[in-house]
């Protein structure tokens, strides 16, 4: 279901999403308060996702809810016991999602996002808002905090002949759902995966957190790349997550814990694709 489906950022992804593969049998439903009743291009509004869910059954939904409000779309879809809930909204007040995050404690739903282009299984489903031809169906897993990024290591896979299993931008704000972690541990269960593509940004642990995971129990290949992104005086550019701290978070920092537990890394976001290559058996 999608959540803010009668706006126009909703109903232009949606529409994208539903022409993609087998989106037109997988998008059963939009939400927006005050319009049930109606649809969007044969797809019935529901008034809240409870409603939605009853109704169609959908245990997944994605949010376009503009920032002040968008918070409490996840709270009510958690509220609803989805089982997946993908954020797109950028810019939520980080004391909405500490709200939020503290909410979801215990509770059964999966979060990604918020800020993030969604979640891709080529030739399959798409959710969110990355561009669906760029992708090929392949044996490659994709995890990034980089929307950007993602589509950049996408386009190289493709050039060299590699489709990805499927492709998770898991955003880049400072309090969010899903980790690289979490995702890692899906790729390595996946029989469908063989090799991932990590691509991280400064701020933060994650990367360093998931990285010794890796070490102790990945069973297939990993490359990864940070976004060391600088900005000029005055302006900001990046994520809200990429905040360095006392020294850590840096892109050196994050790159060098990556070596030291057995990823190859790059410096060169150029060369994602082809440092893949060389790692597959």
């Amino acid at each position: 279901m999608t959540q803010g489906i009668t706006g126009k950022t909703g109903q232009f992804h949606t529409r994208m999403c539903k022409e993609y593969a087998n989106g037109a049998e997988c998008f059963v439903a939009g939400v927006t308060p005050g319009k049930g009743g109606q649809d969007f291009e044969g797809t019935p509004i529901y008034n809240s996702v409870a409603e939605a869910k009853a109704a169609t059954g959908a245990t997944v939904s994605v949010i376009y809810v503009p920032p002040p409000f968008a918070a409490a779309a996840i709270d009510e879809a958690v509220e609803a016991e989805l089982d997946l809930v993908i954020c797109i909204t950028e810019g939520i007040p980080v004391r909405d999602m500490i709200r939020t995050r503290y909410k979801m404690q215990g509770k059964r739903t999966l979060l990604i996002g918020p800020n993030c282009p969604g979640l891709i299984t080529p030739d399959e489903i798409k959710i969110g808002i990355m561009p669906g031809q760029i992708h090929k169906k392949g044996p490659i897993g994709v995890v990034s905090r980089s929307g950007t990024l993602t589509y950049g290591a996408v386009g190289q896979l493709r050039e060299l002949g590699l489709g990805q299993s499927s492709c998770v931008g898991i955003g880049g704000d400072p309090v969010n759902g899903m980790k690289h972690i979490d995702v890692m541990r899906l790729f390595n269960e996946d029989p469908a995966t063989e090799a991932v593509i990590m691509v991280g940004e400064i701020g933060g642990s994650d990367e360093e957190d998931c990285a010794r995971w890796i070490k102790a129990n990945m069973r297939k290949p990993v490359i990864g790349f940070i976004a060391g992104v600088t900005a000029p005086p005055g302006k900001r550019m990046g994520h809200a997550g990429a905040i360095i701290s006392g020294g850590k978070g840096t892109a050196q920092e994050k790159l060098a814990v990556m070596e030291e537990c057995g990823i190859k890394v790059t410096r060169n976001p150029s060369e994602m694709g082809s440092l893949l290559k060389s790692v597959l058996k």
